[in-house]
């Protein structure tokens, strides 16, 4: 796993690399849906879909310094994860953040790269001084045990929170987690 990973780059994303690698971020979010996760977007669900969603949602965000992104690079510059950071908090919640669409490439999971993608996300959340991070996640999901295993803990369940987003015929529940770091 670590030799994997040595090969990765973990770099904080601004607007202008955003749009200069848009369809990248597109394909990764494209991909992601495709293999199943559920990420607020449900089949059919096109590539371009999937990088107007980084334009109109995240761009905004980032621009307005509300949102950090941090994104995944192989040594060639392929784009192989990202998570984004929501610390765009009322003034009764200056010590929370949200943790948002963590995600992997199919071709590159079960390497640790979600884990270091965590790992790097709080240090970030703990520079802009958040004690309390929450994230929500398909309950029996992939992603859950992960969540768990780092110190997430499950605040509670709402029965269906959301669309399948390969079956948008069946909801799914969802898991909402936290962690004091």
């Amino acid at each position: 796993m670590a030799r994997a990973l040595a090969m990765m780059d973990i770099v904080d994303i601004g607007v202008a690399e955003l749009e200069r690698d848009a369809a990248a971020f597109g394909e990764l979010l494209h991909a992601c849906v495709h293999a199943g996760a559920s990420i607020s977007f449900v089949l059919p669900f096109s590539e371009a879909e999937a990088m107007a969603f980084w334009i109109s949602k995240v761009r905004p965000a980032l621009l307005g310094g509300r949102l950090v992104l941090l994104a995944a690079r192989t040594d060639e510059g392929r784009l192989a994860g990202a998570v984004q950071l929501d610390h765009d908090t009322p003034p009764n919640q200056p010590h929370r953040a949200e943790v948002r669409k963590l995600l992997v490439h199919p071709g590159f999971r079960r390497r640790g790269l979600a884990r270091t993608l965590m790992e790097r996300i709080e240090d970030r959340a703990r520079d802009l001084g958040r004690t309390l991070i929450t994230l929500d996640t398909r309950t029996g999901d992939f992603a859950e045990p992960l969540y768990r295993s780092i110190g997430y803990r499950a605040a509670g369940i709402i029965p269906g929170y959301c669309r399948d987003p390969l079956d948008p015929a069946k909801v799914d529940s969802t898991t909402i987690m936290y962690k004091l770091i």
